[in-house]
């Protein structure tokens, strides 16, 4: 047993010199001035203290990078993850209260031991089947819920928090004769100037200049005076041990929600994790990451932290500011927490409009808009997969839409592996001299009158064999003459015994008609089944080739000779052997 596949630092910390040291120590203090801000904005997504959000930046990176496999992501709070946890809670508990902050506590440990559990079941891998249009319609359905549950702060109007996003629109349409200028004045010049500094000065920390100028606004104004409210003073700078108390009904009720949350969660976190991984040519184990974010999910339960995942933001930035080792994230977090020190009494005086107008920016920047239109153009099924998860996410729970997607894209992928494939092929010559076989019907190419040569793009299994039946059966009505068969295998890596009786099938069909029946077959597991189902015995070991060539000139010896002397077509290069040979 290899102990650092559990503890990664006996692997990476040989590569720690003065030079990674200092290069991951600015990289911690860039993004140390990058999380103060998101810290507190992600908290007010998750219905949470500001606090929270700071600790939740502190204690998940440490943990996250003394477990992860990944040199460069940084873990904490996260924009979806704290609102489908605000989603999932305010059903059971009014959003800030000590009730509601304990089943958060809960909520973040029950996560963490799905996702440890999963890590140690190695389906770290299993994760990444989750259609990437799911993760897009969930980010866009989240981030449609955050702005909208913002707009109440942008607005200063105070409105009952929870519900969908029309429910939400309807409550807040209701109470427009309310809106506060100030808060308007605040929230729109705070989202103005960190929209100019990301498109202008991007090496800046926008969010936090942007939060300071509008508190700065805020005072000039004296907005406080006029019903502006403040976020008010954080109680403690260190997460205290805080372990939560459940009961067993609390615990029943999250567990639906802990599920999704996890999935999500790790989704993220595997996603950055292997991106960066590629990108830099490093290793990357997805399911010792998944053990990861749970311990850090678990430990941080305990101290005072809400669930979080990897952010890319703040791995970007992390790589972008030449992080070397996952040494930057544990500096990130003592830099955040000496910031704390100096300027903790002064976050009382950061006004809620300021940051409600930070986070519409967020939820803006969550929207992968080029992502959408490339899943509309590009795919019709995909389409379907995010339409249903991003209705799902708006219009009934933002988890649940999670299991919708998951759903719906376990249908589709069993409707187009059930719905393999089966063109005609023939060949075309190539100007190299070689020939490739090309689909018939797209290319328009000239088939043989008496062989006809099918390629199977997909799977034959149970649930394609009628699938496959039916359209085999289909092409063998066109002609009659052609009764001669050759299957090229190309997309099967094995098959099942209801493949192989259609095979079977297939051959004595072709034989009754006087003709004959090759298989093309070359991965060794298919080689394998069909002998163990008795395939071969039926088709005869003579009739099994590895490449379609040696298919095509065993099949000419079967040829009719008649049909080949009134043929003009020459089709293959072989025809011209064949009426040698008569001759």
């Amino acid at each position: 047993m290899r102990y650092s596949e559990y503890f990664p630092p006996l692997d990476w910390y040989t590569r720690v010199n003065r030079k990674t040291v200092t290069a991951d120590a600015y990289a911690g203090l860039i993004n140390a001035a990058m999380v103060l801000p998101q810290g507190v904005a992600f908290a007010t997504i998750a219905g949470l203290p500001p606090e929270y959000g700071l600790y939740t930046a502190m204690i998940t990176a440490v943990i996250a990078a003394m477990f992860g496999t990944s040199m460069i992501m940084i873990s904490g709070p996260a924009t979806a993850i704290s609102a489908v946890l605000f989603t999932t809670l305010s059903d059971f508990a009014e959003p800030g209260t000590i009730h509601y902050i304990e089943m958060a506590l809960t909520l973040t440990i029950m996560v963490g031991l799905f996702q440890i559990a999963g890590g140690f079941a190695r389906l770290g891998g299993l994760v990444s089947f989750v259609s990437h249009s799911v993760m897009t319609a969930f980010t866009m359905a989240a981030a449609l819920l955050i702005a909208v549950s913002q707009l109440a702060g942008v607005t200063g109007i105070v409105v009952e928090r929870g519900g969908n996003i029309a429910e939400r629109l309807m409550r807040l349409s209701q109470h427009l004769p309310e809106v506060n200028p100030y808060a308007l004045l605040i929230s729109g010049f705070t989202l103005a100037l960190a929209f100019l500094m990301q498109k202008f000065t991007p090496r800046l920390p926008g969010f936090l200049i942007a939060l300071l100028a509008g508190s700065a606004l805020a005072w000039g104004i004296d907005a406080a005076s006029y019903g502006v409210e403040m976020v008010g003073a954080l109680p403690n700078m260190l997460p205290q041990l805080a372990p939560p108390s459940p009961s067993i009904r609390d615990v029943a009720e999250l567990a639906p929600g802990a599920a999704a949350i996890a999935v999500v969660g790790a989704l993220e976190a595997i996603s950055i994790g292997r991106a960066f991984a590629v990108r830099r040519k490093e290793a990357f184990d997805s399911s010792q990451e998944m053990v990861a974010q749970g311990l850090s999910n678990v430990v941080g339960g305990f101290f005072q932290c809400y669930v979080g995942s990897g952010s890319f933001t703040r791995s970007g930035v992390n790589a972008t500011a030449g992080a070397e080792t996952p040494l930057s994230g544990i500096f990130a977090s003592i830099f955040l927490l000496l910031i704390l020190f100096f300027i903790a009494p002064w976050v009382a005086y950061i006004p809620k409009p300021a940051m409600a107008g930070l986070i519409l920016l967020v939820a803006y920047r969550l929207i992968e808009f080029s992502e959408l239109r490339h899943i509309i153009k590009s795919s019709g099924p995909e389409t379907v997969i995010l339409v249903m998860t991003l209705a799902a996410g708006l219009f009934i729970e933002l988890d649940f839409a999670i299991y919708v997607g998951v759903i719906a894209s376990l249908c589709v992928f069993i409707y187009e592996s059930s719905h393999p494939e089966l063109p005609v092929t023939a060949p075309v010559l190539q100007t190299d001299g070689t020939r490739k076989f090309r689909n018939v019907e797209h290319k328009g190419v000239t088939e043989c009158p008496q062989l006809l040569i099918f390629r199977l793009d997909g799977p034959l299994y149970f649930g394609s064999v009628e699938n496959v039946a039916k359209t085999y059966k289909k092409i063998c009505a066109r002609d009659p003459r052609q009764i001669h068969k050759i299957m090229y295998m190309k997309g099967v890596g094995k098959t099942d015994l209801a493949g192989a009786d259609f095979l079977i099938q297939a051959i004595r069909d072709a034989k009754a008609e006087g003709g004959s029946f090759r298989i093309v077959a070359l991965f060794p597991p298919l080689v394998n089944s069909l002998h163990r189902f008795h395939v071969i015995d039926e088709l005869g070991e003579e009739n099994l080739h590895t490449n379609k060539n040696d298919a095509v000139s065993d099949a000419m010896n079967d040829l009719s000779r008649n049909i080949c002397e009134g043929c003009l077509r020459d089709v293959f290069w072989e025809c011209d052997n064949v009426m040698r040979k008569e001759d």
